[in-house]
């Protein structure tokens, strides 16, 4: 059987290479609320399969997204075990006002340089979605691999919205799979608020 060879599981039609993609996926978001640092090693492995997933449906931005994903769960991993003071793990903190607003900064320039790309040089129908998203996912995971706790409230913004990019997309299981990110992003940040925030910075 091919990796994209459709199939039909529970009723909904998806692929092999989907459901590998989404098992992969929701094995790293667990071992992330649970700060364990192989969470970055399941990220690489579903990034690179998702990479192909949403090349199939012409969502460039994300396909593009799971790259940059790889190389950021690389230095994530590192951040993890030797990003703390003296090289140790690091720490769960909060962000500053100041820090909020690079942030803001960023997602919106993304969004603009993003758009404007997959707009001007890709055949994708949804070209100031998928930019914003994009984008989005980009501040989220940079504040995940810092161990930031309101990387949680990135992840719950931008899962929601992906579950209805997903559906128009028709990529069902996929839109499964961020309603069940929300969820799980609700959890991490209840848990990660829970065990307590480090300093702020």
């Amino acid at each position: 059987m091919s990796p994209d060879t459709p199939l039909t599981w529970f009723g909904l039609t998806t692929t092999p290479l989907e459901l590998v993609s989404f098992a992969l996926a929701v094995l790293t978001v667990w071992l992330n609320i649970g700060q364990n640092h192989w969470a970055w090693l399941f990220s690489i492995l579903s990034s690179l399969l998702y990479a192909a997933v949403f090349a199939d449906a012409r969502l460039y931005g994300d396909a593009g997204l799971q790259f940059v994903f790889v190389a950021v769960s690389v230095w994530g991993w590192y951040q993890w075990l030797r990003g703390g003071e003296q090289y140790r793990p690091l720490q769960v903190s909060t962000l500053t006002r100041s820090g909020w607003a690079m942030m803001a900064t960023a997602w919106l320039a993304g969004w603009w340089l993003l758009s404007w790309f997959l707009q001007r040089y890709t055949d994708t129908d949804v070209p100031h979605m998928d930019g914003f998203l994009t984008a989005g996912s980009l501040v989220g995971q940079f504040l995940l691999s810092r161990k930031k706790l309101e990387n949680w409230l990135v992840w719950i913004a931008v899962d929601v919205l992906y579950v209805g990019l997903y559906l128009y997309k028709h990529l069902t299981l996929t839109a499964m799979l961020y309603a069940l990110f929300v969820v799980m992003a609700a959890a991490g940040w209840r848990r990660w608020k829970l065990a307590g925030s480090g300093s702020r910075y």
